[in-house]
């Protein structure tokens, strides 16, 4: 491919696709894929990464559908990124961090959306049962993907 989307094509293709979306804090969607794609880059990430960042939970979310991710104008290793971040519905841990692991660069995003999902303040504002069942399944992610 001789061109491909500009991270600020990509940053406006995310905040579009989860337009109106927001997460378990009830808080719109689109600061939780800013602070991944910024945890990314804080992180030393590539522009491939940073792109995945935006990306990552498009397909899984349904707000992309994966023949949109297969003929986007986007290097293949953002490609392979974002459905190494997909997890399949009932998919197993084990299968989804094996995947993350043999991906090149997926294990920096996952990191900076694990460092995401577990900030304290974003955690407080969930209910008791929510954040408990919550923290045991990212520790038990960054267990298997060696973060711990």
């Amino acid at each position: 491919m001789s061109q491909s989307l500009t991270l600020d094509e990509v940053e406006a293709i995310a905040r579009a696709a989860h337009e109106g979306q927001t997460d378990k804090t009830g808080r719109p969607y689109a600061e939780h894929i800013a602070a991944v794609a910024a945890g990314v880059r804080a992180r030393g990430g590539s522009d491939e990464q940073i792109a995945a960042g935006w990306l990552h939970d498009t397909v899984e979310d349904h707000v992309l559908s994966l023949e949109w991710l297969q003929t986007a104008e986007l290097h293949q290793s953002v490609k392979d990124i974002v459905l190494a971040l997909t997890k399949g519905e009932g998919e197993d841990m084990e299968s989804y961090a094996r995947r993350i692991l043999a991906t090149p660069g997926a294990l920096l995003v996952k990191e900076a959306d694990l460092a995401h999902n577990t900030d304290p303040q974003r955690l407080a504002a969930l209910d008791e049962a929510t954040r408990t069942r919550l923290i045991a399944k990212y520790a038990k992610t960054r267990q298997l993907l060696g973060l711990a």
